[in-house]
């Protein structure tokens, strides 16, 4: 997984290997490593300047007429082979600017300016940059805990390392991995492309453009095993309460371990343990009555047999839309219980492995594994957020935010009535009336066409109850079933509910987040929790799409960046401003007025009890890179333990 700077080893064979590669390769991918390559600007205009992908999909011609895909290919070919040979990068580190412009060019659509020092920084973490810049002389009693060992937790120890402060993770299970160690279930998977779902510093030879639960884990096993992270790792070992002493200026963590309770203490607290976690079991009357094998997603039983059952999936989210799909050949019958439907974008790659050629050009040509990526995160990061914000001049705001927004729905209506078939009476049931977006955008398993069969119902009364034998609706309608399996999602309202934690005076963070109302500088930082970070905290997550990873990097280099800072200030106690966190917040609040996921047609887990959005970044990715770039210390109170 190491991004090499130099060529792998070479041998007398690589002609041949290459050529097969490059034949099936992505031509506006290879078209921007022949730019960096040759330094030659000509591949940047026409006749080879792709055009626009109309979708999410990769654009693998590029639209480009067969005799320029193959001179393209060619010219690659001799580029990548005389790279290989020795011949350095003409242009190692484009500026800006010209990032900009290649990108343009390769997407087929314009890229705005401020992407720029973004993609150069992305450029050099693929090459190995740390995510942390070392901090010299450790200060005395400069120590980290960091509480989970799955995506976040992994990166914090990453970062901790790369500035070398001793850190130890805790973790509950006895492995690492996280969300991909708890969730099992038959058709688990990513719905952001596998190369943007990885952390810069640590690039992977994945088997499929979107990886499932096995290869996700297997990635964070061996990240953990090359990072050298399991002797820092406890694990068996879950948080009860993490309580701030004031005076010693550092963390007082009770976990129960293997050898029963005990105290922790360091001066850094990192809480890394995500927000799908934990399980919503929903209330309905009867679910201890049932008589079969009755589960939330997250806690599959392992030994479970469906075949020639009947199954009950209550639930049409993220999980149902992957389960139902993958189970329905298996079972006897398949019953689905919707709460409301859920806009779906075609998955062109679903379950498509990566040709060995590509994997090859990914594996030993970083330039193309780059530029790879950085169209990912063109694609799947903001370019959709525009459509996302409200037109006030537009005319019908009920099913619509803007014209491009209309156009997402005219859109996906089509594809799903194409999907359904013969079967068009589902679609007023499986059609929503909110604005595309307006609810997690999902990729389309082949759940439209699972849900058009004849062995599976699509059940949309309410449920009233359930009985030893069944589900019965509140229409008085019962449905026999041998397993009834709850695809609820999880409380991601409740930032770190799972533990409790008590600031300065006793404060406990529960109440001041007013038990569902979370708010955080950057989503990082609480008044009144000193060294206290709080990744993939309240308002962070991209509902426009991106990559969690590439979020949690970035709250991991602020957050060593701000201890640097403290350090080097003879600090060991930062805490942000309350008026500098008052303000952010007040300004996000202000910038979702004008989302998409305020829109008051429609429910969403974005929203808390008070309308509020907790979830969600109004923010584009770009402005989260740029508001993170460094700390300043001007926003944060330094202080001394016992000062």
């Amino acid at each position: 997984m190491s991004a090499a700077a130099t060529p792998p080893g070479r041998g007398p064979g690589d002609r041949a290997r290459f050529a097969d590669a490059v034949a099936s390769a992505n031509v506006p991918t290879l078209l921007m490593v022949l730019v960096q390559l040759t330094g030659d600007l000509r591949w940047l205009r026409a006749p080879y300047t792709p055009t626009r992908s109309p979708g999410m999909g990769p654009n693998d011609t590029g639209g480009l007429a067969p005799e320029h895909q193959a001179e393209v290919r060619a010219a690659a070919l001799e580029a990548i082979l005389a790279w290989r040979q020795g011949a350095p990068p003409a242009i190692p580190d484009p500026d800006p600017d010209l990032l900009v412009r290649m990108l343009s060019v390769s997407m087929g659509e314009p890229v705005p300016p401020e992407y720029g020092p973004m993609m150069a920084a992305e450029l050099r973490g693929g090459r190995g940059a740390p995510l942390a810049a070392p901090l010299g002389a450790v200060p005395e009693g400069m120590t980290a805990l960091v509480i989970g060992a799955g995506i976040s937790g992994l990166c914090a120890a990453k970062a901790l390392g790369d500035a070398g402060i001793p850190f130890t993770i805790v973790e509950k299970h006895d492995q690492v991995g996280g969300t991909w160690l708890e969730n099992r279930y038959p058709g688990a998977g990513v719905d952001t492309p596998s190369h943007l779902y990885s952390y810069s510093f640590a690039p992977h030879d994945w088997s499929r453009y979107f990886a499932l639960q096995d290869e996700l884990r297997g990635y964070l096993d061996a990240v953990a095993d090359e990072l050298a992270l399991r002797p820092h790792i406890r694990f068996g070992t879950e948080v009860r309460c993490a309580t701030w002493d004031d005076r010693a200026g550092i963390w007082r963590v009770e976990v129960d371990g293997p050898d029963g309770r005990e105290e922790l203490e360091a001066r850094l607290l990192f809480s890394a343990v995500g927000i799908f976690n934990p399980p919503v079991i929903p209330r309905i009357a009867g679910l201890d009555d049932f008589a079969g094998p009755c589960f939330h997603t997250a806690r599959w039983p392992a030994d479970l047999d469906l075949r020639d059952r009947k199954v009950a999936v209550i639930g049409t989210g993220a999980s149902a839309m992957q389960v139902v799909p993958e189970v329905a050949d298996e079972v006897d019958e398949l019953v689905v219980f919707q709460r409301s439907p859920q806009w779906a974008a075609p998955f062109e790659q679903f379950r498509t492995r990566i040709p060995e050629g590509e994997r090859l050009l990914l594996r030993e040509v970083p330039p193309y594994r780059l530029w790879y990526r950085l169209r990912l995160g063109w694609t799947f990061n903001d370019r959709v957020h525009e459509s996302l914000v409200v037109d006030p001049a537009w005319t019908d705001p009920d099913r619509s935010l803007n014209a491009i927004n209309d156009g997402h729905r005219r859109f996906f209506t089509r594809y799903i009535e194409d999907e359904l078939g013969d079967r068009q009476d589902l679609l007023p049931d499986v059609l929503p009336d909110y604005p595309p977006f307006g609810k997690r955008m999902l990729m389309d398993n082949g759940w439209f066409r699972t849900v058009a069969r004849d062995d599976v119902e699509l059940v949309t009364e309410d449920i009233d109850h359930l009985d030893a034998d069944g589900v019965v609706t509140v229409a008085g309608e019962r449905h026999d079933v041998d397993v009834v399996v709850l695809a609820t999602g999880f409380d991601v309202l409740r930032f770190l509910s799972s533990y409790e934690v008590r600031g300065r005076d006793g404060r406990r963070l529960r109440e001041e987040w007013h038990d569902d109302d979370a708010r955080a500088y950057l989503g990082l930082t609480v008044p009144g929790f000193p060294n206290l970070f709080t990744l993939y905290g309240p308002n962070t997550q991209a509902g426009h799409g991106g990559s969690l990873i590439f979020i949690v990097e970035r709250q991991v280099a602020y957050a060593l960046d701000l201890v640097r800072r403290m350090c080097a200030a003879g600090a060991d106690v930062v805490e942000v401003r309350p008026e500098v966190h008052e303000a952010y917040n007040a300004e996000v609040d202000a910038a979702h007025g004008s989302m998409i996921w305020t829109h008051p047609g429609m429910a969403t887990y974005y929203r808390n009890s008070r309308g509020r959005v907790v979830v969600n970044t109004p923010y584009r990715i770009v402005d989260l890179w740029h508001r993170t770039r460094e700390a300043d210390p001007a926003d944060y109170r330094l202080g001394v333990a016992g000062g």
